[in-house]
């Protein structure tokens, strides 16, 4: 989407104007958007790093990510674990719609504002409106396109490599929904959260990141990631966008939901 048609959407829609951004929301009708916008019950800002949903736990809500970052993981023994991340526009936990209880955590990281949506008003659509209830499931199934890559370059790649990765599809998913920047993007991620995110020590991200910022590809400061080259990022941390059903030949932008 243009800067203007971006700017257009969130005016009218400034809860939930970033879900499936650069995706499928070409294919949501003034109507469906409109519904989308009123399924938000309340919005929640947190300024300080907080769980808001704890692995087992019965839940009646799920949660739009309006605005900053939050992290899904799990506990180990010594440390937490991020396996996955959201961006704003995500609709982070609609699987608890189904699940009532998550096999994982959802933590915030840095300032975020969320959208809390009854599950009630879930049902609902999914009674009533099944296109919306089936760009509802796409959401669901795009997370779970995201985790599979994930697992393989974790199982791949050096740490240098997976954050490069990481890094990638950040910056990849921000632009899609109208963030990010020609040279990288604003993030609250820490070398602890990157050490979390991608399965290694601190001591080894701190020297992946100098090894990134060395060879000119990335370096993370004062809440930034400036990126050198990103053909070169996208090449060190074999990046190929496929997965996010963004852009290529898994483009999710063509009238699929009729």
């Amino acid at each position: 989407m243009q800067s203007n048609d971006i700017a257009a959407e969130l005016a009218a829609y400034p809860r939930t104007g970033r879900f499936l951004m650069g995706r499928l929301r070409h294919d949501m009708s003034a109507d469906e958007k409109a519904l989308l916008e009123s399924l938000v019950e309340e919005t929640v800002t947190l300024t300080r790093p907080t769980r808001i949903l704890e692995k087992g736990k019965v839940y009646n809500k799920s949660t739009m990510l309006i605005d900053g970052f939050v992290l899904r993981t799990l506990d180990g023994p010594l440390q937490r674990y991020g396996v996955s991340f959201h961006v704003p526009g995500d609709f982070v936990d609609l699987h608890c719609f189904a699940l009532r209880r998550l096999d994982h955590n959802i933590d915030t990281i840095g300032t975020v504002t969320l959208g809390l949506v009854p599950h009630e008003r879930i049902a609902f659509v999914m009674r009533e409106h099944p296109h919306l209830a089936r760009l509802f499931w796409f959401s669901t199934l795009l997370d779970a396109a995201m985790h599979r890559e994930w697992v393989m370059k974790l199982e791949q790649l050096t740490t240098a490599r997976r954050i490069a990765h990481i890094f990638a599809e950040i910056w990849r998913r921000l632009e899609m929904v109208g963030l990010g920047d020609a040279r990288g993007f604003a993030t609250p991620l820490t070398q602890a959260a990157l050490a979390e995110l991608s399965g290694a020590s601190t001591v080894h991200v701190n020297r992946a990141m100098g090894e990134l910022r060395d060879a000119g590809i990335a370096e993370m400061r004062g809440g930034r990631v400036d990126i050198g080259d990103r053909a070169r990022l996208e090449e060190f941390g074999r990046f190929e966008p496929d997965y996010l059903y963004g852009e290529g030949a898994l483009s999710l932008r063509r009238d699929i939901c009729a």
